[in-house]
């Protein structure tokens, strides 16, 4: 169980992404029952240490609690340095490694482990803007650039900038189980899984907002998952031709409307599973699946586990009958 917690913080550090580390392991959070960190915030030169953007923090700390720390977060290291990592930052990593500490990286922070070479032979991300030039320098690591996060053993990259909330409530849930995380992300109004990887994101422009947005239709559907739904049925319900309503959903959702409706089912199922004991079957029939085979069809599809292996994961069933008890 992580109980403490290092954040590790250079010049040149980015204030967003450092930002979350401490909004996810630094806060006092007991009032909401969960277990506080010691969480502390080091650097290679103690002092003053600025940011990217120009202003400054007084960091007291050296890098020696990060030797026996049980969780160890690397913050964005800013481009210029790329090749050449501070050598002390490279000890830390190997030494947390080594001893089976949990290790966190947010961002381009998966050059430090890269060039300490504990990420050879492991899967691994960064920005998808970077992922080209990591595959490069460190051509041992299998960089995956269409993800949101990566967890090999109990190694997790992260990709670009708000990717880094994700790997944290990722981390926190295996740590802390699923009801307190969720306790955590609705504190952080963010989503306990957000939907998608990184590769929505790269090369795609933002579609202009329009005064009839589809957003009616899409949350009438999510509010009627167990119907029978199809493109008709929504072309209907927007007085759109089924034609007009394709076209126009994919450019403003950026899939297909049985895509988006499978996605959303299968998010769904992950809510039933975590809060209930119902039945597979049962799940299946109220998320629009039909059958327990297309759900775990499309769970397998989605997330690349089975709806059991999930729900033996991260249900929170019992701490809820708990707390009612």
């Amino acid at each position: 169980m992580i109980k403490t917690v290092a954040c590790i913080v250079q010049d040149g550090f980015a204030p967003f992404e450092f930002g979350l580390a401490c909004e996810a392991f630094g806060l006092d959070r007991s009032n909401d029952g969960v277990p506080n960190f010691d969480f502390r915030v080091i650097a290679p030169h103690p002092g003053v240490v600025t940011s990217k953007l120009g202003f400054s923090i007084n960091v007291e700390h050296d890098l020696s609690f990060a030797y026996e720390a049980d969780l160890v977060i690397f913050c964005p290291v800013p481009r210029e340095y790329w090749g050449k990592i501070d050598p002390l930052l490279l000890d830390v990593a190997r030494d947390a490694v080594a001893r089976g500490a949990w290790v966190l990286t947010i961002c381009s922070a998966s050059f430090i482990l890269g060039a300490a070479g504990v990420l050879d032979g492991r899967r691994a991300t960064t920005h998808w803007m970077y992922s080209e030039v990591m595959a490069e320098m460190y051509p041992e690591i299998d960089i995956d650039p269409d993800v949101l996060f990566v967890q090999d053993d109990r190694i997790i990259t992260s990709a670009g900038t708000a990717a880094g909330i994700d790997a944290c409530l990722h981390l926190l849930r295996i740590e802390l189980g699923a009801e307190l995380t969720n306790r955590i992300a609705r504190r952080m109004v963010v989503p306990p899984q957000r939907d998608g990887g990184q590769a929505q994101f790269i090369d795609r422009p933002i579609p202009v907002a329009q005064n009839d947005s589809l957003a009616a239709v899409a949350d009438w559907a999510v509010e009627h998952l167990r119907d029978d739904l199809g493109v008709d049925q929504l072309a209907a319900r927007a007085l759109m031709s089924p034609r007009t309503f394709a076209r126009r959903f994919k450019a403003e959702y950026g899939a297909t409307p049985a895509a988006w409706l499978a996605r959303q089912r299968v998010l769904h199922a992950q809510r039933m599973l975590e809060r209930s004991d119902l039945s597979l079957e049962q799940i299946a029939d109220e998320c629009g699946f039909g059958s327990a085979a297309v759900l775990r069809q499309n769970f397998s599809r989605v997330l690349g586990t089975t709806p059991t292996a999930y729900r033996a994961r991260f249900s929170c069933a019992d701490d809820a009958e708990s707390s009612a008890a």
